[in-house]
């Protein structure tokens, strides 16, 4: 079924549902009801909550108008008979006085049931294909916290049961990996009221984590030819008003603070400081393209109703650079920081991605010329195309200052999440009158590429923790083995043990508390890590160690010796999935 058949299918769903509702509550309001992505949901106003069991009832009847197989009917009205209509219909009302004079109102009626909708719909309700309830949740009419509270009924449909299954199998994996509930039982973040909403706090195991990010991010940048700066937090009033974010950025930045009278604000963005420290001196175009790099942390508002874990934050850091460079050298920047970004996602265990071009915002928020966003937009095109690459284009989504390259990496669910943007930039080196001496001796304007090819550490590691569930591979486990003493008398060599590895770099603890041996492995398990190496005296006398993996699988006894070199080799690979050298894993 095409996506536009689903989308159909779930719209008529939603008018399914709110006929439904409207039999069990009579007196209940109806707002709107659209088709969404894998599903649909309606808005009501009800005289009371509803209850899980309202659900089970309302998919009941559902199942009964489907079995009917009443046909969808169109009929366009005037206004006047419109309002009539929907006289005891609020919203409805509302909806219509909204709509411009001589925009059509049409209706759509299936058996008893009549609904103001632009549609479409399919010839029937028996053409509905597999369908679930899903939850309720508050909703503000239209978006509006000083509006009524209504309540949001969402469902999904599909083909048939069999997508529909498939479908809430994803969704039963995705709440068992998302990133909140791991993060809390495997001891890597906290975000605390006390503290501020969206700043987070990152425990030992977290932050060991994000240091091997970093340590990777470093030691890749420096290979690919970057020089790493590092700017301040805060900058003044003057710096943002020049950058165009006092302008064109204000509502996602923090309230300024006084400082000896100057107004100061935390930063949102870092490319401002990176521009100042290019205009310290004189360059030459012998020094072009210049790469900086710095994984900076910047701060931007966000509506608390929006904030979700580490995948939406208050304060995070970008791993940004900028490319400085001449105009003819923009083409080559642009596919060598794709080819880049591609390398660092594939480290991570990322193979599926979505491609997006971002173009010029609507009017009043983008500076710069349309002819220049043009040319811009073209540069971003051509690199696209040089690869043969599938892309997708998002009318008005780039920055307010250029166009812009979006890449999102597919997850283990096939979910995308975005990661890399490239935006191409004339307008801050117009805006800070940066300069470059060219072949001819005369001054010339350079282009800046800004780009960051993880996004923000933080919605990068929230991703890896769904990715893999927690389970991360043997490189970037915070724990990589737990050797397990079957008793008391077996501490001592397990101490010997995990100094030994720790010697070799290998990430090791020790769990010498009092539970049962089998205890002792489940908890490792819980916590992820990838070996437990239970030693007792055979291993002790023999100077070996019993290794289980954290799938349940037992490998058996082995010199330590021969563990450290198979876990120094899948280390050094950064095999995503394998736990062995071997291809049983």
């Amino acid at each position: 079924m095409s996506e536009e058949s689903l989308h159909r299918m779930r719209h008529s769903a939603s008018h399914v549902m709110a006929e439904a509702v409207l039999e069990m509550f009579p007196d209940g309001k109806t707002a709107i009801g659209p088709a969404i992505e894998d599903g649909f949901y309606y808005d009501f106003d009800l005289p009371r909550p509803l209850t899980l069991e309202d659900l089970a009832q309302i998919e009941a009847r559902m199942q009964e108008r489907i079995a009917d197989d009443l046909a969808f009917a169109r009929r366009e009205m005037p206004r006047a008979e419109a309002l009539e209509l929907f006289a005891d219909q609020p919203y409805k009302v509302e909806l219509i006085q909204d709509l411009p004079e001589d925009a059509p109102i049409s209706i759509y009626t299936h058996g008893g049931f009549t609904d103001l909708c632009a549609g479409p719909h399919l010839d029937s309700t028996g053409q509905v294909g597999a369908f679930k309830l899903l939850n309720v949740a508050g909703a503000y009419w239209r978006g509006d916290e000083h509006r009524p509270m209504l309540q949001r009924i969402y469902g999904t449909a599909w083909e048939d049961q069999a997508q529909l299954d498939d479908y809430l199998w994803r969704q039963e994996e995705a709440a068992r990996r998302d990133h909140r509930k791991l993060g809390k039982e495997l001891d890597l973040f906290s975000i605390h009221e006390v503290g501020g909403a969206g700043l987070v706090c990152w425990h030992p195991k977290g932050a060991r984590i994000k240091r091997l990010i970093e340590e990777f991010w470093y030691q890749e940048h420096e290979r690919g030819g970057y020089e790493i700066v590092s700017t301040p937090h805060i900058g003044k009033g003057d710096l943002w008003a020049v950058s165009g974010h006092l302008d064109f950025y204000r509502e996602n930045m923090y309230s300024s603070m006084d400082i000896d009278g100057v107004p100061y604000y935390i930063k949102p963005m870092n490319c401002p400081y990176q521009i100042l420290i290019y205009k310290t001196r004189l360059h030459s175009y012998r020094e072009l393209p210049l790469r900086w790099a710095e994984l900076g942390t910047v701060y931007r508002y966000e509506r608390s109703g929006v904030l979700h874990g580490l995948l939406r934050v208050r304060g995070f850091t970008i791993d940004d650079a900028h490319i400085i460079c001449m105009p003819d050298q923009v083409d080559d920047e642009i596919l060598g920081v794709y080819n880049f970004s591609m390398d660092m996602l594939e480290a991570f265990g990322f193979q599926e991605f979505d491609i997006y071009l971002a173009t010029r915002p609507r009017e009043g928020k983008a500076v710069g010329e349309p002819a220049r966003w043009e040319q811009a937009q073209a540069a971003l095109r051509r690199a696209l195309d040089a690869r043969g690459l599938p892309y997708a284009v998002d009318e008005g989504g780039g920055a307010f200052y250029g166009p812009k390259i979006d890449i999102k990496v597919k997850d283990a669910l096939g979910r995308a999440w975005q990661c890399t943007t490239i935006q191409f930039d004339f307008n801050l080196p117009d805006r800070f009158d940066m300069t470059y001496i060219g072949e001819d001796g005369q001054e010339h304007r350079p282009y800046m590429v800004h780009r960051a090819l993880l996004g923000s550490l933080e919605r990068f590691f929230g991703t890896l923790i769904e990715h893999y569930g927690g389970a991360f591979p043997v490189w970037l486990s915070p724990v990589q083995a737990m050797v397990i003493p079957i008793a008391d008398r077996h501490v001592a060599y397990a101490r010997e043990v995990q100094a030994k590895l720790r010697q070799e770099g290998i990430r090791a603890d020790v769990d010498d508390s009092g539970d049962r041996m089998q205890a002792k492995i489940r908890n490792a398990q819980l916590q992820k890590v990838p070996y437990m190496l239970v030693v007792g005296d055979r291993e002790a006398e023999n100077s070996t160690v019993s290794v289980r993996l954290r799938s349940e699988k037992n490998l058996g006894a082995k010199t330590l010796a021969d563990f450290m070199v198979m876990v120094e080799a899948l280390i050094e690979s950064k095999e995503p999935h394998k736990l062995t050298l071997a291809n049983d894993d």
